[in-house]
């Protein structure tokens, strides 16, 4: 099973906030997941975004990948997403 840490949509039409979830990449963007790492609200200013870095490093030692949009909201927030081990 293919796992991939990706943004899934919620709160309102033009007032959107995202979770960034662990799901099975063949699920839909705003189905079904895995576990919940962190969130992120564009709409703050500035924007914010928070993760569990303990889960988010235990879902990427069991080989879950991101996708790109996670790693450059990643980049900005300056999260380190090394894999330890």
């Amino acid at each position: 099973m293919a796992v991939k840490i990706r943004l899934k949509r919620m709160g309102a039409k033009r007032d959107a906030f995202y979770r960034i979830v662990v799901a099975d990449a063949r699920s839909p963007r705003d189905g079904r997941f895995i576990d919940q790492v962190g969130y992120y609200d564009p709409l703050r200013e500035p924007a914010e975004i928070k993760v569990d870095e303990a889960k988010l490093q235990e879902w990427l030692g069991r080989g879950a990948r991101l996708t790109d949009t996670v790693k450059s909201l990643f980049r900005k927030a300056g999260i380190t997403t090394k894999v330890s081990g």
